[in-house]
């Protein structure tokens, strides 16, 4: 008879992803080795092969964690007015970034590195993601729905969201909640002029 799955076993999963991708984005994915992401993760080569059976398995597994999160905050967002609808997207977003740098820059990095049958669902989550971007650009123009500007005008507010994590620095630079605000007035600002 197959034993069964531990009780903690999900737990130490998410462990292991963690404590990797905090490995793999400082020592940078193409030169990371499995040794390492153990030693990052205070255990034995042995139980991340148990839990991933190729680096490349535990990148999927990290960026996959990472993007199911980010998909159900978004799709969270409680429908209301245009406006206040696409504020609490752009603050949820932002949100569900904070402690998550490793992961994040790990998708930005090192996620075309994967073959494509571990990219292909991972692509597909983030254009969820982006959909979600351009229902709510789409909400505050609908004359946007259709249009070739669509698309980059989505993908530029997710370029001010997400280098965030670069160039900030907590205690001394803009609060998280004032960027979201500030990110949400500049495209309320700037939107009204994209040519449909």
């Amino acid at each position: 008879m197959p034993r069964g799955l531990a009780r903690d076993h999900a737990d130490k999963r998410a462990a292991i992803r963690r404590a990797a991708a905090g490995y793999f984005a400082r020592a940078g994915y193409a030169k990371a080795t499995m040794a390492g992401a153990a030693r990052a993760c205070g255990t034995s080569k042995a139980l991340i092969y148990h839990y991933h059976a190729s680096k490349e398995a535990l990148l999927s597994d990290i960026l996959e964690a990472h993007l199911a999160h980010l998909l159900g905050v978004v799709e969270a967002v409680p429908d209301g007015p245009a406006e206040a609808r696409f504020r609490a997207l752009v603050a949820a977003i932002l949100a569900a970034y904070r402690d998550a740098d490793a992961e994040h820059r790990l998708q930005i990095d090192a996620l075309a590195t994967l073959p494509d049958e571990m990219q292909r669902p991972l692509r597909a989550m983030q254009r969820r993601l982006v959909a979600r971007m351009e229902t709510a650009l789409v909400g505050l123009r609908p004359d946007l729905a259709g249009s070739d500007r669509l698309k980059p005008a989505a993908m530029s507010v997710f370029a001010m969201l997400n280098w965030y994590f670069l160039w900030h620095r907590p205690g001394r630079d803009i609060a998280r909640e004032a960027y979201a605000d500030m990110v949400a007035d500049l495209v309320l600002g700037g939107l009204p002029a994209v040519a449909a």
